[in-house]
C-alpha cells in the first residue's frame, strides 16, 4: 500500500513540476515579447532556466520525502509501534527513542551537567563478582 502511495505522491510531483516548467516557458515568451534589448531576452532566459531547475529540485525533495515516509511507515508497522510504553512520561523522567541508549546521570543544577549516578570506578562497592 506504501508503494502505491508513494508512486501516486512522486507522480503528482512530476506533474507540478512540468506545470511549473511550462509555466516558467510561457513568462520566458511574454518577456522576451516586451524585451528590447538581447541582454534582455537573455535575462528572460536564464530566469526560465533557474524556475525550472528550482521545479525539479522540488520535485526532487519530494519524491525523498515519499521515500522516507514510506520506509518510516515500513519501520513503524514492523517494530510493532509504541506497545509497552507509556503514554505519559513520569516526571523527571525523559523518553528515550527506540534504539538509543537512555541517559546517564542526572543533571546537577548547579553546573548544569551530567553526572552519573554509578560510581566511577568501574564496579559497585560490596559486591565481588559483577
Amino acid at each position: 500500500m506504501h508503494s502505491v502511495k508513494e508512486k501516486v505522491s512522486n507522480a503528482a510531483s512530476a506533474a507540478k513540476a512540468h506545470v511549473e516548467s511550462y509555466k516558467a516557458n510561457l513568462e520566458e515568451k511574454a518577456e522576451k515579447a516586451t524585451a528590447r534589448t538581447q541582454e534582455e531576452r537573455d535575462i528572460a532566459h536564464q530566469r526560465r532556466k533557474a524556475k525550472e531547475a528550482e521545479a525539479k529540485a522540488n520535485m526532487h525533495a519530494e519524491k525523498a520525502e515519499h521515500a522516507s515516509e514510506k520506509l518510516h511507515g515500513k519501520h513503524h508497522h514492523v517494530l510493532g509501534g509504541d506497545y509497552g510504553r507509556h503514554h505519559q512520561t513520569p516526571v523527571g523522567q525523559t523518553v528515550v527513542p527506540l534504539h538509543q541508549q537512555p541517559p546517564v546521570g542526572a543533571v546537577d543544577p548547579v553546573t548544569g551537567t551530567t553526572v552519573p549516578n554509578y560510581p566511577l570506578g568501574g564496579h559497585l562497592h560490596g559486591h565481588k563478582h559483577l
